[in-house]
């Protein structure tokens, strides 16, 4: 497997980067039109938003601030995005019937308690272990901004790789940079875990 080569910058996500972000989504807003809103919005707004919606939405949240995420940026082009943050800052992944759900509710609102919920990687630099610097570069932040814990709730990967699940990561990525997992609610998607104390 070829690395992204270290000229990849891993920022994040600031207004003044918007363009960046606006044009690795492209016209479509990645994955049909969600603009890494699937986990922000009740199901009943997502099924009224349009992917117009969809990217006000998000440019509102990241116009607002903190960073919503980590952006890979290569030849001044955004090639990946990965949402980290606060479980509080993407309710829907809190909810209780979700894989994602947390061990113990009050953490779905504790600032300390983080997750890596989305990636989105540019389909050309796709298979050069940009999912896996995105997550590196993630625990850094997340412990630079004082959280005590980092999540995941990945897939495990199938043979097909452009499986759309895919956008939560895979299992193996997580667990070659030490998460573990702490429960698995559906067969192949474990909640897993870094201890970031």
């Amino acid at each position: 497997m070829t690395v992204v080569d270290e000229a990849t910058d891993v920022l994040p996500l600031t207004p003044e980067r918007w363009p960046l972000f606006e044009d690795l989504f492209g016209k479509q807003g990645a994955c049909y039109g969600c603009w890494c809103t699937h986990f922000r919005l009740p199901p009943a707004i997502r099924r009224e938003n349009d992917r117009q919606r969809n990217k006000d939405f998000i440019r509102a949240r990241i116009e607002n601030g903190p960073p919503p995420g980590l952006l890979a940026v290569a030849d001044g082009k955004a090639v990946g995005w990965m949402q980290i943050g606060p479980r509080a800052d993407v309710p829907e992944w809190n909810n209780a019937g979700r894989v994602s759900a947390p061990l113990m509710p009050d953490e779905a609102g504790d600032p300390a308690v983080w997750a890596i919920s989305c990636f989105f990687i540019r389909s050309k630099a796709r298979g050069r272990g940009l999912t896996h610097r995105l997550v590196a570069a993630g625990i850094g932040y997340a412990r630079e901004a004082g959280a005590r814990a980092l999540e995941a709730c990945p897939m495990d990967q199938s043979k097909d790789s452009r499986s759309i699940g895919l956008f939560v990561g895979s299992t193996r990525v997580f667990e070659k940079a030490g998460f573990l997992p702490v429960v698995t609610r559906k067969p192949g998607r474990p909640l897993m875990r870094m201890e970031l104390g």
